[in-house]
């Protein structure tokens, strides 16, 4: 459904690959089986674990459209994406038994594609309470954080058991 509004050309929404987005770059990777974090396909977006894992068993859910605002959607599409927002995220709450399920909507930068961020926080998890962007991104994207294969597929596997039972 590519569009772009002539009223507010920052209005735009596309079914095909943004160049230089890097949610549509993983998007690709995903369609073509390159993606080593890909969880599952849903109707509207796609269910992946995080690169790195600073927060253990993080998840994200990626929009299939390329739109940089939620009220850009097509209504019965937004509707659509909400609904599997909301049960992608009760299947990484019953999947990894959180204390508490953090999740966003973000979109910034290079990658203003529209993806929901899913952090299952623990008590202590941070030097002090508060949101995960506090840390540095030194602590959260270091290499260390990077799971291990076996890591990857049992995050994998209990995500997926959880959205089969839900679906």
């Amino acid at each position: 459904m590519d569009h772009i509004s002539h009223e507010n050309p920052r209005i735009q929404v596309h079914d095909k690959p943004v160049a230089g987005c890097g949610v549509c770059r993983r998007i690709e990777q995903t369609r073509q089986g390159q993606n080593p974090y890909f969880v599952r396909e849903l109707e509207t977006g796609y269910v992946v674990i995080g690169d790195y894992q600073r927060f253990p068993d993080y998840s994200l859910f990626l929009c299939k459209e390329h739109a940089t605002e939620l009220h850009f959607l097509e209504k019965n599409f937004r509707d659509r994406f909400l609904q599997e927002m909301a049960l992608t995220a009760e299947a990484v709450y019953k999947a990894f038994q959180p204390d508490k399920l953090n999740y966003e909507l973000l979109g910034s930068g290079n990658d203003k594609h529209m993806h929901w961020h899913f952090f299952p926080r623990k008590e202590g998890d941070t030097p002090s309470p508060g949101p995960v962007w506090r840390l540095s991104p030194a602590e959260l994207y270091d290499p260390a954080f990077r799971p291990s294969p076996d890591e990857l597929e049992r995050m994998k596997r209990k995500l997926n058991a959880e959205l089969e039972k839900l679906l």
